[in-house]
């Protein structure tokens, strides 16, 4: 089902976030719904938050960028297989230089900006091991 998603200046997203229970039964659910949702409206990454659920889920498919003909075969081969489900993920460092990337919210349609950024190099994730890989990196802050 495809969810409405929540406008820049609503209050739920700048709420503090809970822990997604082990015992959430409509969890499969709502992430198939929000998968539904990020690719209806053409993203790579959205946030619980963003279709006004509080808490700390978000899921990513680079596939997208996969297609980018300016980036090596091997990367290209790695963005389009990187789709991934993040549950209660924090980021607990970040180091290195910043570099940028025009981002785009689904939040805020039709704003896009150069931000720049550092790699999130620690952070304790219970679905995967983050790839440091600069586009993942980057929808991994972003969201």
């Amino acid at each position: 089902m495809i969810l409405p998603i929540i406008g820049y200046g609503d209050p739920v997203l700048r709420k503090m976030c809970e822990d997604v229970s082990p015992d959430d039964h409509n969890l499969k659910e709502t992430i198939s719904n929000m998968y539904e949702t990020m690719y209806n409206a053409y993203g790579v990454g959205l946030a619980a938050p963003q279709v006004g659920l509080p808490i700390r889920l978000f899921i990513v498919d680079t596939t997208p960028f996969g297609e980018d003909d300016d980036l090596p075969t091997e990367e290209q081969n790695q963005l389009k297989n990187f789709k991934r489900t993040f549950i209660n993920a924090k980021m607990l460092k970040e180091e290195g230089e910043e570099w940028g990337f025009n981002e785009g919210c689904l939040s805020i349609p039709e704003v896009r900006e150069d931000v720049f950024r550092k790699i999130p190099s620690r952070s304790n994730i219970l679905t995967m091991i983050l790839v440091k890989k600069q586009k993942f990196s980057m929808d991994w802050w972003h969201e």
